[in-house]
């Protein structure tokens, strides 16, 4: 389990009705685009992180003292280590011999194939130092999970690609340091049926291990995941699954949930930290971080899931108003490392970002936020001239993003698709004057842009019609909002406020 020993592991519950919260619509503990979440606890202090895909830095480091209301306080790694090239999914929290340990999933840069690598670290949010890859198995190895047996480590993954066999459910031993594997890996579970097989949590109780599993299509538009279990009376099985499966599935609101870990409270309670897609903004706000309490009817009986509800505050905390008055730039920042890499410095109440980009990318540095909603406004202020493209930009990846941009001595209205840059209005600005500039989208997806100099109205830039932003979207991650740079080397953008406001 995931408190610091994972001594004692025990279930969860699903309500059978669409929400079970008190007669309120369930709301998201992390709102916002955190995929594949593990949690621990380590006294009061809950620490959560997830998924980063190819935004860096890499996995966010959350954290609670109730397990509703969380904040961002780091991330595993600033730079991706020297053997992966992205996909940074999956990552799975361990304690261990008073270290912690991060067994996470990325793509190798020598083959684009995932397997799992590990760091460790003497804090849960941050120092962490990478190993390496500790798991290298069949065509990909991903979404791994430890177990401590009677004092012995286990570590369980899903493997494809194992001679025709279908998808299953591996395990090894770990030697005592957590860092190799030790013999040879065995099976807990085979995707016989052919349903999906993943982000497995296995716990112990009344003598049965439960094996919690994945099942389905995890992401996107059309996704279908659900969360099954399985049980066995040896760690190694073989497992049976529940003739009751799913045990947590889409309700009224909230759709494709799955990948969770599970934490017991100090007070002996057990949840479930696992992400499903709100229905209205499917794909615009991503896989957010959602949670259940995990329960037992009677001893011996099959688990059931009760779903909890997060905080009112965090909608309105996911609001954002930056003076950039901080020493450093805010820690929830986040931008595409493939494709560029920026360089942003904070100082006298201005974020100034620079940065290289490459040659393909038609959209420029995108330094974003995760978006909690579709029906959004965001508002900068640009206070340097020069050439470059400044301003700012709805980001999904290098060549799908649409923004608004200070560009020599007019604002430009700007579109990026497959490989083309078009511009859809722009309108003249008097240089020496400072620029603010608006960018809203709707809950039908369009997107209108403003801008103003100094203290004159609002000016809407706009073309034949007002475009959408229904393009943007990438399979496995949400879109991004922020701020945008595109020039040379040698400029930058400097910004002296930015504002985020959710309708």
């Amino acid at each position: 389990m995931r408190f610091l020993s994972r001594c004692l592991l025990i279930s969860f519950v699903v309500c059978a009705s669409a929400f079970c919260v008190s007669g309120q619509l369930q709301k998201a503990v992390i709102p916002g685009d955190f995929a594949d979440p593990s949690v621990i606890r380590k006294g009061n202090q809950y620490y959560a992180v997830g998924t980063s895909s190819e935004w860096a830095p890499h996995f966010p480091i959350y954290t609670s003292t109730n397990l509703k209301d969380w904040k961002q306080t780091g991330f595993v790694f600033d730079k991706a280590p020297e053997w992966t090239s992205g996909s940074f999914w999956a990552p799975e929290y361990y304690f261990h011999n008073n270290t912690y340990f991060l067994y996470y999933t990325a793509r190798r840069k020598k083959d684009n194939v995932s397997y799992i690598g590990v760091a460790t670290s003497a804090y849960p949010d941050r120092g962490f130092i990478d190993h390496g890859i500790i798991i290298e198995y069949g065509k990909e190895a991903i979404d791994a999970f430890v177990y401590n047996e009677n004092g012995e480590l286990f570590i369980t993954f899903k493997a494809y690609g194992l001679d025709n066999r279908p998808i299953e459910i591996l395990g090894s031993k770990l030697s005592a340091d957590g860092l190799k594997l030790v013999g040879k890996p065995f099976t807990l579970f085979k995707d016989d049926k052919k349903v999906g097989l993943e982000g497995q949590s296995i716990i112990k109780k009344d003598g049965f291990y439960y094996l919690f599993y994945s099942a389905g299509n995890c992401c996107g538009v059309q996704c279908d995941y659900n969360v099954r279990v399985a049980r066995s009376t040896d760690f190694k099985g073989p497992y049976i699954d529940f003739d009751k499966n799913p045990i947590l599935q889409e309700n009224a609101d909230w759709k494709c949930s799955g990948h969770g870990t599970f934490v017991n409270t100090p007070e002996g309670k057990t949840f479930y930290l696992y992400h499903s897609y709100n229905r209205k903004t499917t794909v615009y706000t991503g896989r957010q971080g959602m949670l259940a309490e995990l329960t037992w009817p009677v001893p011996g009986a099959w688990p059931v899931f009760r779903e909890a509800n997060g905080s009112n505050v965090n909608r309105t905390s996911s609001n954002v108003t930056d003076d950039f008055s901080a020493a450093k730039p805010s820690l929830d920042w986040q931008w595409d490392f493939r494709n560029s890499s920026p360089v942003l410095k904070q100082v006298g109440g201005k974020l100034q970002v620079s940065g290289s980009i490459n040659a393909k990318n038609k959209s420029g540095v995108a330094i974003t936020k995760r978006p909690v909603s579709t029906n959004f406004e965001m508002v900068t202020t640009v206070v340097n001239y020069n050439t470059a493209q400044k301003g700012l930009v709805y980001y999904g990846d290098a060549n799908s993003s649409i923004g608004i941009g200070v560009i020599g001595s007019s604002v430009e209205f700007w579109e990026v698709k497959g490989d083309k840059r078009a511009v859809i209005a722009s309108g003249p600005i008097t240089l020496k004057s400072l620029v603010t500039l608006k960018l809203s989208v709707d809950q039908d997806l369009s997107c209108k842009v403003f801008y103003k100099t100094g203290s004159s109205s609002w000016k809407e830039l706009s073309g034949s019609e007002r475009p959408k932003v229904d393009f943007l979207t990438q399979w496995d991650r949400s879109p991004r909002i922020g701020l945008n740079f595109k020039g040379s080397t040698n400029q930058n953008a400097i910004f002296s406020s930015f504002m985020l406001t959710y309708n």
